[in-house]
């Protein structure tokens, strides 16, 4: 049996490409001033020997750990693993690893962590959480950069990255006119949360464009929950029973809208038309029908706040709140066709801004929309 072969070493790239371990290891490291010639030579060495550059040496030369950390109040993680996600595809690329920490909400706890990734030499921490009301910072004067993402600091010398929830809720209206809806009612979350304001003020906004209000006396404010969209399902078809659309602030209020029209006999989408907030899937797809829903695009907002981190912590520091646009997930509770779920993309050239997503039309509209 053969011996297994030892991993190569710097010494044989250095061998290898003619050159001194020291120039070798600058060329690996991207540091001093080598002939761009000298450098290829070295890199093409090193692929050709599989060569792997040790990762706590490559910290010690540039200064860093290459780590991170994620502290996150979101302790379902029904918002944290997608941003989270979104945080790795773009951390991998660099080879740096996220620790994540699961503050459950608790300040004490929080600090826990902020000094345990301190401990750990993280070149910089993202906090992220499950709702995007502005928050304390997590501290002051931290020796390493720190992004906020699906929630904002109070501070606005910090960097914040959210969802746009008055844009997407200016989309879900906007595709709800489209399809020939008029009389559209809103149910929602409690109205202390920002992103249940945000997305009632995006929907009058698009409703008001169009000469329109909501229909009913007031937004449905309630908890986020199955039980209250039935309850307020119930509230809106006996103050308006002409409604012929309904947005909800959330996926998990559409379900138990959907529940209480299946129940009441309205059909979705031929009576009322019914569209959602989140694109939780576990929640949109299994719906009858399944549920057309503004996705906050969570996973694109971890990517973006890793580039800003990296920036950060390579001296480019942003400031302020960034938002970051929505986009539509057409299913069948807005359409009668069967076809296979289409996804309505939203411009994603601005941070910004970004304008609504607008469905084909229908021909023929049915008694009631859906």
């Amino acid at each position: 049996m053969s011996a297994q072969r030892r991993p190569a070493t710097i010494a044989d790239v250095a061998t290898l490409a003619e050159v001194s371990v020291g120039t070798a290891s600058k060329a690996l490291n991207g540091r001093g001033q080598l002939r761009a010639e000298t450098r290829e030579r070295v890199l093409a060495a090193a692929d050709r020997l599989g060569f792997q550059p040790n990762a706590l040496a490559r910290g010690l030369l540039a200064g860093r750990s290459f780590t991170v950390g994620l502290i996150t109040t979101d302790s379902f993680g029904r918002f944290t693993i997608p941003v989270m996600l979104g945080v790795e595809d773009a951390l991998g690329a660099g080879q740096i690893s996220v620790f994540l920490c699961d503050g459950r909400g608790d300040p004490i706890r929080e600090q826990h962590y902020v000094r345990t990734l301190l401990a750990r030499r993280v070149d910089g921490i993202i906090v992220t959480g499950r709702r995007a009301d502005p928050r304390p910072p997590i501290a002051t004067g931290l020796p390493v950069p720190v992004v906020y993402a699906m929630t904002q600091s109070a501070d606005a010398a910090d960097c914040s990255l959210a969802p746009d929830d008055a844009q997407g809720g200016r989309v879900a209206i906007e595709h709800l006119l489209v399809t020939g809806r008029t009389r559209i009612g809103h149910i929602t979350g409690p109205e202390r949360f920002l992103a249940a304001r945000l997305r009632a003020e995006g929907a009058r906004a698009a409703l008001a464009e169009a000469g329109l209000e909501l229909t009913g006396p007031r937004v449905l404010h309630g908890e986020w929950s199955e039980e209250w969209g039935r309850q307020a399902c119930h509230i809106l078809l006996r103050s308006q029973p002409d409604v012929d659309a309904i947005f909800c602030g959330s996926d998990q209020l559409a379900r138990g809208v959907s529940d209480t029209l299946r129940e009441t006999g309205h059909q979705v989408p031929g009576d009322i038309a019914l569209v959602g907030f989140d694109n939780w899937e576990v929640m949109a797809t299994a719906s009858r029908p399944p549920l057309t829903t503004v996705d906050m695009n969570l996973n694109q907002l971890g990517h973006s706040a890793a580039q800003e981190l990296l920036a950060a912590i390579d001296g480019r520091p942003s400031h302020g709140l960034r938002l970051q646009p929505c986009q539509l997930v057409i299913r069948e509770s807005t359409s009668t066709s069967t076809a296979s779920t289409s996804t309505a993309s939203t411009p994603m050239a601005s941070p910004t801004t970004a304008s609504p997503t607008r469905a084909t039309p229908r021909r023929s509209r049915p008694s009631h929309p859906a």
